[in-house]
């Protein structure tokens, strides 16, 4: 009987340890009861929306540890720049950038004279963001949205609020919030505009009343250049140029912000050179960019610093402009 009895025991432990972390695994990330509560409040309070409705959508949202992953390690903070350029310097993309110009040449020229933006900079963005629509992401957005609003603790608030700006805009261009899909931050479309982005700088570029960043080139085209018409881009051609240092009295001049804080004669005084046949008194930024044996040094001009307004990273405006610079060259060669 003693037998029988440990017999039984032994089966009912090994069914414990095995099959339970298998069920575990298996389901869905839970959400704590009314987490959503006070939110869904506030849009129904200040924006109208149905609350049972609105629970049930967000109620349909899976927490993804994925996208916790993601946004606690982004390329930008993880890679040095020689690492960081080679995702974005390579031949396809380069050759896909000359393409998509070759392909969208008319609505290009147009945004371009419209807005004042050049057609390699807004070809080179489509290109960084989603290889010109070739990954434009497999996130559902209120997946995203949910996730980091609720728990990613350092950035919950803005997450919050993305999430209000695409239930807006979901409401105002006639989707279903649950079908949109994006990056693992909820950026949408094929220039990946997040959704406060997407409400007020995405424009009708082929005025269907619409404004669709996954399928009109006109839209989004147009609205690339838009944004960056409206965070300040200049008619002056100076971006960015590589420069020299001598002694270490420059280091003063390096930091994190991507603010101009610096004068050309700032950097003069520092050692540093600095372009001719232009007024000292010009703001730029002194950057540092780390190559595989050797940092390298660079000049930033205001429409640098535009560029980092679409993603708040040096690294990444850095990319963009050379990535721009190498469509431009291939794009020229092939319709001189």
């Amino acid at each position: 009987m003693l037998r029988k009895t440990f017999h039984t025991l032994h089966i009912i432990l090994f069914a414990v340890i095995v099959f339970a972390p298998l069920s575990a695994c298996a389901a869905k990330p839970t959400v704590k009861a009314g987490i959503y509560e006070t939110f869904i409040d506030k849009m129904v309070t200040e924006h109208q929306f149905d609350k049972s409705a609105l629970t049930t959508l967000l109620n349909k949202a899976v927490v993804k540890d994925s996208i916790l992953k993601a946004m606690s390690s982004p390329a930008e903070r993880r890679l040095k720049w020689h690492e960081y350029r080679r995702i974005f310097l390579k031949p396809n993309r380069i050759n896909g950038g000359i393409k998509f110009w070759q392909e969208n040449k008319t609505l290009l020229d147009a945004a371009s004279k419209k807005y004042g933006v050049p057609a390699e900079i807004i070809v080179a963005i489509i290109g960084v963001e989603t290889r010109y629509g070739g990954n434009t992401g497999s996130y559902k957005v209120l997946d995203s949205l949910t996730t980091l609003g609720f728990h990613f603790p350092k950035r919950a608030k803005f997450f919050k609020s993305e999430l209000k700006h695409f239930l807006l805009l979901c409401r105002e261009e006639g989707f279903d919030p649950y079908e949109p899909k994006g990056s693992y931050a909820g950026a949408m479309g094929k220039s990946q505009f997040i959704s406060s982005s997407y409400r007020a700088y995405a424009v009708d570029g082929d005025s269907d009343k619409k404004r669709d960043l996954w399928n009109s080139h006109a839209d989004i085209i147009y609205s690339v250049a838009h944004y960056f018409s409206k965070h300040g881009w200049s008619n002056n051609p100076l971006i960015t140029q590589q420069t020299t240092v001598k002694g270490d009295a420059f280091n003063k001049l390096i930091n994190s912000s991507l603010k101009l804080k610096h004068t050309l004669q700032d950097l003069k005084n520092n050692q540093v050179e600095i372009p001719s046949g232009i007024p000292l008194n010009t703001k730029v930024k002194l950057l540092e960019l780390q190559q595989a044996k050797h940092p390298e040094y660079w000049l930033a001009f205001d429409n640098f610093y535009v560029i980092t307004r679409y993603n708040h990273s040096h690294l990444y405006a850095m990319a963009a402009y050379q990535l721009a610079q190498e469509i431009k060259k291939g794009y020229l060669k092939t319709n001189p």
